[in-house]
């Protein structure tokens, strides 16, 4: 049989085969010793032992693994990689004792970042956006859920989604998008005056109303053929009550759009048993999750994502209960949540290795959080996520030959060569060849 290429002599191939692993069965690699990895086109044709592919395939191009671990390309279900400026002088705020609630409230956090993002083209965007994924992919992150948010009005949430389409066009670093105008409450519905009630309720109106109609019109026109866009809520104190979520996310269902939720991040709303009831692909952050929301994720088909750059970045030592959501029967993934605020961090492999000590995760189970888990919390894990025939061929080849130096190791780069819909995208082409 023909192939366009043939990875091979690797130590370890990660199949992952087998789709989403619930509670404690994640971390089920379908490891295969000297492993192989057959590509035809944009998917993979066969995995296996070296000898057995190599007997069964000539491969237009080979490259030689050279003993080293290879994977799944990371999925990365949570960033909010468009945005423009920076907030470093919060981050110094922060560290002198003030709270993200604090700064948020002071106009400060997201409110900061909306002024730069309202101001900035579509053009614009994307330049600012642009290395943010190039250094994604070089740490081997091959999709990644990209979220609005920063505009909280329509035609600026709008540039930013057009930003996301188009930077998914450029690729090789593939975009799911997500709508967030439910973000934050914007500056010019807040109260006027300290003690005064904010006007919440007129903007969470306004998105049910206007916005969501016009991106449910905008996207018709705009995108056509591509899978509608998931709408997203942060579900919090001093953004959106959980009687404002489901309002927002009740009119997002009935136009069409698949759902996320930002839940129970500092303060416990219900959030994540509303995501398990509405039948949300993910409910991310959950760190002040309940026993009853974690049986509510145990239950369904909800993706529980756990964000440890949040945490870390905000200086804080409570972390999602991975333990508790993975004995409760749950599905848990990893994510980096890419901000300009809590968690500017482009490196799936260092959440894999935070994972692993702040969740006291196994490498394996970090590396299937990080993978097929993921793909499932972007409702794609049927294409990418792992490495088996038919899907869609992502793989990375790493500089090591044992995988779970991605879980021991952190603060550099183990990706040695990316491999984006069955083309080198990134990395060294060593030990590579045309065979024909």
């Amino acid at each position: 049989m023909d192939a366009d290429l043939l990875v091979h002599s690797t130590s370890q191939v990660l199949t992952l085969q087998g789709g989403p692993q619930r509670g404690m069965q994640l971390g089920q690699l379908g490891l295969v010793e000297d492993g192989a990895v057959a590509i035809g086109g944009e998917q993979i044709l066969a995995v296996g032992r070296t000898a057995d592919l190599r007997a069964q395939f000539r491969a237009r191009r080979e490259v030689d693994a050279g003993g080293n671990a290879v994977l799944p390309g990371f999925v990365d279900p949570h960033t909010h990689v468009i945005w423009m400026g920076d907030r470093a002088g919060e981050f110094e705020l922060r560290i002198a004792g003030a709270s993200y609630m604090e700064i948020l409230a002071a106009g400060g956090g997201i409110l900061s970042t909306v002024r730069h993002t309202r101001a900035a083209t579509v053009d614009e965007l994307k330049a600012a956006a642009r290395p943010r994924l190039r250094r994604m992919l070089a740490h081997g992150t091959t999709t990644a859920e990209a979220k609005t948010g920063y505009g909280l009005e329509t035609e600026a949430e709008l540039r930013q989604l057009q930003a996301i389409l188009e930077l998914d066009q450029e690729g090789p670093l593939e975009l799911v998008p997500t709508f967030l105008g439910a973000h934050a409450i914007p500056e010019e519905y807040q109260a006027p005056e300290q003690g005064e009630p904010n006007r919440s309720d007129d903007y969470v109106d306004r998105i049910c109303r206007e916005m969501l109609p016009r991106l449910e019109r905008w996207w018709r026109e705009r995108a056509v053929g591509r899978p509608r866009p998931f709408v997203d809520v942060f579900c919090e104190v001093g953004a959106f009550d959980l009687s404002q979520t489901r309002q927002i996310l009740e009119a997002a269902r009935d136009l069409g759009f698949p759902l996320k939720v930002h839940a129970d991040e500092f303060e416990s709303l219900g959030g994540t048993a509303l995501a398990a009831e509405l039948g949300a692909a993910s409910a991310d952050h959950l760190v002040q999750v309940t026993e009853a929301d974690i049986r509510a994720l145990g239950a369904s088909a909800c993706v529980a994502v756990a964000l440890p750059c949040t945490p870390f970045g905000l200086g804080h030592a409570e972390q999602a209960p991975a333990g508790e959501i993975l004995r409760a029967g749950g599905l848990l993934a990893l994510a980096t949540d890419l901000n300009p605020g809590t968690a500017w961090c482009e490196s799936m492999q260092f959440v894999i290795a935070l994972a692993c000590r702040a969740l006291r995760l196994t490498p394996a189970q970090a590396v299937a959080a990080a993978t097929i888990n993921a793909a499932a919390a972007v409702g794609r894990q049927d294409r990418i996520g792992s490495l088996e025939p038919g899907k869609q061929a992502d793989l990375l080849l790493l500089d090591v030959p044992d995988y779970r130096h991605l879980g021991y190791r952190f603060g550099t780069n183990l990706v040695r060569t990316v491999i984006k819909a069955g083309r080198v995208v990134w990395g060294g082409e060593r030990d590579s060849h045309d065979t024909a």
